[in-house]
């Protein structure tokens, strides 16, 4: 899907910037580096593909967030052509115009091939927010040594994973510090709650996620119903495309709890206003330690890449939280585990200041000053325009103290 252009200067001889975000999260991130870079060079000019913050920052996005969500084997199979032809597009798109630099966002499927084409062309390509390559395929690191010419991580242990390998790793600190740091500065805005606790679902932003995991929190807010009566739940949507998407699959789950409400395009206020929540495992959970709403984590996906996925991951958790501070955080709940009575179950602590609500908003603490000070997009910013030659100064590192 084309999106009209929306460029930052239109000098011709403005420095250009490809860059790419194939979901939500890296939509918000890489939103936040170009208006810094704007900030810092206003004649600079950008495009690829992104979301609605990229394209209000002034991206021109060739192809939109949503076209490229997709989650496991089957469903990326299944849009396979989809994915080539956005691939090759984008690729005469960059031999095209010869930006003066790359920037790829996570989404590693697709921008570690990506990563290798444009380097081959001689681009200065450099990869913003690391793929989690140190939980799963690390067969890619040596890869992506070869097909890069700079890292920027945003967790503290990632670097050492890169060591003698040649790639030039910087970190930068999380940009959720500042966003969040930000957020929580702005005034509530009005939830429609309609009773207490207030619990949040968050099934999700793909499609194949809303139809493995919404189904099971459903289930669970309704058992939660009946513990809770005056219990009130939020659907949290990050779009009216996956709102609905909630809507028909709901529509199919019955019974429903008796007071409950979809919320779009304000995931960061529910969450800031929730007793707890239910929540698919993803950037999210960081935003929800941040904002220090107690949730559960809940994952799953279609059997055969649930099979692959046990073979080739090799952490102990998955919530960010719990990656960052090394232990659980937050209670895990994975495939078969995820059944309603289990969710219902171990939200229920949570909703009342008991010890392990008291624990978990502890260790969210902790999560905090692991991820330093903030200031990740001026670090990214300076460290890009350096690295396409602008000659700035390089940044200092972040205080993790």
């Amino acid at each position: 899907m084309t999106h009209a252009p929306n460029t930052l200067g239109e000098s011709p001889a403005s420095p250009t910037l490809l860059m790419v975000a194939g979901e939500l999260s890296g939509d918000m991130h890489g939103a936040a580096l170009i208006k810094t870079l704007q900030s810092k060079r206003p004649d600079l000019r950008v495009f690829g593909i992104g979301g609605p913050a990229m394209r209000e920052a002034g991206m021109e996005t060739l192809y939109d967030v949503s076209d490229m969500a997709a989650m496991g084997f089957v469903e990326v199979l299944r849009r396979y052509g989809f994915f080539r032809r956005v691939f090759f597009e984008l690729l005469a798109a960059a031999r095209d115009r010869q930006p003066d630099g790359v920037i790829l966002i996570d989404y590693p499927g697709f921008n570690l091939r990506f990563a290798r084409r444009t380097h081959a062309l001689g681009i200065k390509t450099i990869y913003y927010i690391c793929p989690q390559v140190w939980a799963w395929h690390r067969a890619r690191i040596p890869r992506m040594a070869a097909s890069l010419d700079q890292l920027i991580a945003i967790f503290p242990f990632e670097a050492q994973h890169f060591e003698g390998t040649g790639l030039k790793v910087d970190y930068v600190g999380h940009p959720l510090v500042d966003e969040m740091r930000e957020f929580s500065a702005t005034p509530q805005t009005e939830i429609p709650w309609q009773g207490s606790p207030r619990i949040a679902l968050l099934p999700g932003s793909r499609r194949a996620e809303i139809d493995c995991i919404l189904p099971d929190i459903w289930k669970a807010a309704g058992l939660l119903q009946q513990a809770r009566p005056d219990a009130s739940f939020i659907v949290a949507a990050p779009d009216p495309k996956i709102e609905a998407l909630i809507r028909a699959r709901i529509a199919t789950l019955k019974p429903a709890p008796a007071r409950w409400s979809i919320v779009t395009g304000q995931t960061r206020e529910v969450l800031r206003q929730a007793t707890a929540a239910m929540a698919a495992s993803g950037t999210v959970t960081l935003e929800g330690a941040l904002l220090e709403c107690p949730m559960l984590l809940v994952y799953k996906m279609a059997a055969i890449t649930h099979f692959l996925a046990k073979r080739i991951v090799k952490t102990d958790h998955i919530g960010l939280a719990s990656i960052v501070l090394g232990k659980k955080v937050c209670p895990e709940f994975i495939q078969d585990a995820a059944t309603p009575s289990a969710l219902a179950e171990g939200l229920i602590p949570l909703l009342t200041d008991t010890p392990p609500r008291a624990r978990m908003i502890a260790d969210y603490r902790n999560v905090k000053t692991a991820l330093g000070q903030g200031g990740a997009a001026q670090r990214a910013a300076n460290l890009t325009l350096e690295s396409i030659g602008l000659d700035l100064a390089a940044p200092k590192a972040p205080n993790t103290e």
